[in-house]
Order: C-alpha cells, then structure tokens, then sequence
C-alpha cells in the first residue's frame, strides 16, 4: 500500500509539473501578445486624444485595423491550446462604421485588460520560477554582487559569508512550490479575456456545425469503406472457396461410380476448401465485431493483438469503465491497423499501446521505435484509420519523423 501511495504521488507530481511548465509557456507567449496589445493601446489613445481636436478621425480606421492584427494574433495563440477562434470580418474603411461593428467594440475592451492584466500576470508567471532559481544558484555568485544587494538576499540573516549564502538556497523550494500551484490558474486567467472577448457571436456554433458536417461525411465515408472491404473479403475469398468446395463435390459425385478412390481424394478436397472458407467466414465476422470485445473487454481483446503481433509489444491499458461497443470497435481496429504497419514497415524493435479513459474520452497512443517516415498519403491504412477516428467526433494525430520513432495518438469521446 505504501508503494501504491507514493506511485500516485509521484504521478500526481508529475501531471502538476507538467502543467505548470503548460501554464509557464502560456504566460510567457500571451506576455508577448500582451505587449503588443499594449503598444495598440498606446496608438488608439494617441488617436482618441487627437480626435478631440478633430484631425484624428481619419486615423481611427488605421488603428482598428492594428488593433485587428494583435487581436487576430491572440486568436491565433488561444486556437493553438484549445477551441479555434475565429476572426470576424474585416474592418470597414468608414470609421463611424468601424466603431459601430460589435467584434471592434470587443476588442477594445480586451485590448485595455490584456495589455494590462495580461501582462501583468506574465510578469508575475516569470517571476515566480526565475526568483527560485535565483536563490538556488545564490551561492554561486554571491560574492559577486554589491554589498548592499547581499545583505538584503536573506530573510533578515547576513548573507555576505559562505554559511549565510548557502542559508538563501533552500529559499528556491518556496519559490518553485508557488510556481506549481499558482502558474496554472495564472494561465487561465490570462487567457479568460480573450476567449470571452474575441469570440464572434455565433462563430463557434457555425465552426461546430462544419465540423459536425465533416464528421458525419467521414462517418459515411468510412461505412461505406467497411462495406467494400467486407464485400471483397466475401467475393475473393469465401465465396471462391465455396465454388471450389460445389465443383469438387460434383466431380466426386461423378466419379463415385467408376473411380471410387478419386472420389475420395475429391470429397477430402471438398472438405478442406470448406474448412478454409468457413475460417474465411469466421474471421470477416470478426472484423465486422470482434466476439472478444463483447465477450470481455477492449484491453482483453488489445492483449490479443499484441500476443499475435509479430513485433514485441506491451499493453498499458487503464480503462475504468465499458465504452459503447462501436468506440471500442473503432479502438480495436486501430490498434490492429497501426500494429499490422508496424510488423510491415516500421522495421521496430518493440511497440507500445498506451490506453486511458479519462473523463468522457478515450485515448489511444501507439508507439514504436521503428525508422519513422509514415505518411498518411502512402497507403498504409493510416487515413482509414482517421477516417474511424473522426467518424466519432474524434481526433487523430500522426508523428513519425524520418529516423523515428512513430506515434499515433487517437482520442475518441465515449462518456466514461
């Protein structure tokens, strides 16, 4: 039980650090929008205070058409960590009409809090990490410093000795601790204008409804897939078989009479062309619904995979609960599909599935030391296996740069 605690505290550790480093990188990108947010501010104040004297009217279209950019340059940062946002029509020439349009109005009020509270709370981000590593490398460089900087490094004690500069060191955890709890939420807030302000009304429904429409073309797209291949699978192999197995019992039934051992050998033909095409039958049904999926479950079924891949592969699966049956087909025939280009092209040494469900999504990640270089346009499978992926409302993602190694990661959502 001990173990299980601090394995769960080190995750916990872990998953906290990472995303203080996320929320770090946050505030460091919008402390740079944030500066130009403040230069636009700058310039619209400029504008406004020459408009009272009546020569600045013809500038306020100019600076909307700055203030624009920046703002399409947030856009532009808030769509790379979360939900796309995006940018409304164009500014019009008039500046009456201008002011008038609502997305403007919008970005004037997020232009006055991000350049100031936005900045801010990146100043503050930065801080908090770089004071800790200040301290922790005050022994380093003390003696370098001015004697009025060295006496006030402490917490009230001297510091201009070796023992009182190694007494500023353990100040660096407090430092770093504060980062860890505070950073994430800084992020968040640093972003909430943004994503409140610079959203056009309605502009997120519409990209919802196109992105629906896709789904449902993908959905339709890879039914339709799933239905040739079962069809080819019936067409060239079971129903071959079958053939084969009527013209064998008609040449046995002919030869029954006159060649009683030829007879024979044709009934055994007979009998193994229909084993073989009942094996063909089995397995199309497998691939329609695999019977171990309902029959246990999708990392039961993964471990199946993974016994019969021919390259050395792990499971890590954690799944709370039963996903509905078409998720954890969609799941089951990736992992298939990605671990059979594996074993044909990867040229890897091992490979590793890495299963979550967490919250109301599935996540599937598939990696493999392989030499990299996979391409969804190269006929591997890896686009039908977006196609099932998006079918499902969910995302696919593909990296595999030359050399390796390759990762696929699919997230399906499934109200775990």
């Amino acid at each position: 039980m001990p173990t299980r605690k601090t394995a769960a505290g080190e995750r916990a550790l872990v998953t906290r650090t990472r995303a203080a480093l996320d929320g770090l990188e946050h505030l460091v990108g919008g402390m740079g929008t944030a500066a130009l947010a403040l230069l636009a501010l700058t310039g619209l104040l400029a504008v406004a205070v020459s408009c009272l004297a009546g020569v600045g009217l013809r500038l306020i279209p100019t600076a909307l058409r700055g203030l624009r950019a920046v703002a399409d340059r947030e856009r532009a940062r808030l769509s790379r960590w979360g939900p796309e946002i995006v940018s409304p029509d164009p500014v019009p020439g008039r500046w009456r009409a201008a002011l008038a349009q609502p997305a403007v109005r919008r970005e004037l009020a997020w232009v006055s809090l991000h350049a100031t509270l936005g900045l801010l709370l990146g100043v503050l981000g930065l801080t908090l990490p770089f004071s800790g590593v200040r301290d922790l490398l005050y022994p380093l460089y003390w003696w370098l410093l001015p004697a009025s900087e060295v006496v006030s490094a402490g917490l009230g004690w001297r510091t201009d000795d070796w023992p009182g500069a190694f007494a500023v060191s353990p100040l660096s955890l407090g430092w770093f601790v504060l980062a860890l709890v505070f950073i994430p939420g800084m992020a968040r807030m640093q972003a909430r204008p943004g994503r409140r302000l610079l959203a056009a009304p309605g502009a997120d429904l519409a990209l919802r409804v196109a992105q629906l429409t896709a789904t449902r073309a993908a959905a339709l797209d890879a039914h339709a897939t799933e239905l040739r291949r079962i069809e080819r699978a019936l067409h060239d192999g079971t129903q071959n078989r079958i053939v084969a197995v009527n013209v064998l019992l008609g040449a046995a039934r002919r030869a029954v009479a006159r060649d009683p051992a030829t007879a024979d050998e044709l009934l055994d033909r007979a009998q193994d062309a229909a084993e073989q095409a009942l094996a063909e039958l089995r397995a199309v049904v497998r691939g329609i619904l695999p019977p171990v999926l309902d029959e246990r479950s999708l990392p039961d079924a993964l471990s199946g995979l993974a016994a019969a891949c021919p390259v050395p592969c792990r499971i890590d699966a954690e799944v709370p609960g039963r996903c509905p049956a078409s998720v954890e087909a969609t799941a089951y025939f990736v992992v298939a599909e990605a671990l059979t280009n594996i074993a044909k092209h990867s040229r890897a040494r091992r490979a590793v599935v890495t299963v979550r469900g967490t919250g109301d999504r599935l996540r599937l990640s598939i990696a493999d030391d392989g030499r990299g270089g996979a391409a969804e346009d190269g006929g591997s499978g890896l686009g039908g296996m977006r196609r099932r992926a998006e079918a499902h409302d969910g995302t696919f993602e593909l990296t595999s740069p030359p050399g390796g190694p390759t990762t696929v990661i699919v997230s399906l959502p499934c109200g775990l």
